[in-house]
């Protein structure tokens, strides 16, 4: 398979689209054809062109290699749940042969491809399955979103342990500000530094929804994340 890259996070809602749009965003500038899946989504709006998830259309958005909705997102789901509640709600059983085909047609007209995950590591994809599962099936190294939070060091910790015990390579970790005004956030971010086995590619300050959107990388960070994803 092509050259990809998996992003995830320590919980949802901690901002993953964000990065994810704006790696996409610094890898098209550094002159890189970049394809873009969300394998799996919960949460879509019916559109006369059928379900769609905001996070998928916004990597979309973002991408320089075009493909169908369809290709980026194989499994979309109306009901915003955990994937294997939503799947089930809606009578469709997700399975990872179908991911990993959608992903090798993606990465056939691409240098790289942009996969953001749903959730947290472990959410459930079905009865035995998680995104770890997925992740593995796609054999891709491993960005880390950290929500600035109560509790991140400890979430942090655990998904990080958890990503290279699995087997894959924790590329590098994102600190994203969810949270204006969240005290000791600086010490958290040391703390992390020094406790987690892959480097910080870059603090994302908290800014508002459409601020957010629009998030850029540093050139060192993108530097820092093509060494460790071997781009």
């Amino acid at each position: 398979m092509g050259r990809g890259i998996f992003i995830t996070g320590t919980d949802t809602e901690v901002g993953k689209t964000v990065v994810a749009v704006a790696v996409v965003r610094a890898l098209v500038q550094a002159g890189l054809r970049v394809a873009v899946m969300k394998p799996v989504a919960a949460g879509a709006e019916l559109t006369p062109k059928g379900l769609r998830n905001e996070d998928a259309l916004a990597l979309m958005e973002t991408a320089n290699v075009p493909n169908a909705y369809e290709l980026v997102n194989p499994y979309c789901l109306e009901m915003p749940a955990s994937p294997h509640i939503a799947a089930a709600k809606a009578g469709i059983g997700i399975e990872l042969g179908d991911i990993r085909a959608a992903y090798e047609k993606l990465s056939a007209s691409a240098d790289v491809v942009i996969v953001e995950g749903a959730g947290g590591w472990y959410v459930p994809l079905n009865g035995t399955q998680t995104m770890a599962d997925l992740a593995a099936t796609l054999s891709l190294p491993v960005l880390l979103v950290v929500g600035l939070r109560l509790g991140c060091l400890n979430h942090a910790t655990l998904t990080a342990r958890a990503i290279q015990s699995d087997g894959l390579h924790l590329a590098g970790w994102f600190a994203n500000h969810v949270q204006p005004g969240f005290e000791h956030a600086e010490e958290n971010v040391a703390s992390l530094r020094s406790r987690l086995r892959a480097p910080l590619l870059e603090s994302i300050p908290y800014h508002s929804e459409a601020a957010r959107a629009r998030a850029v990388l540093t050139p060192s960070a993108v530097e820092r994340l093509k060494e460790g994803c071997r781009l």
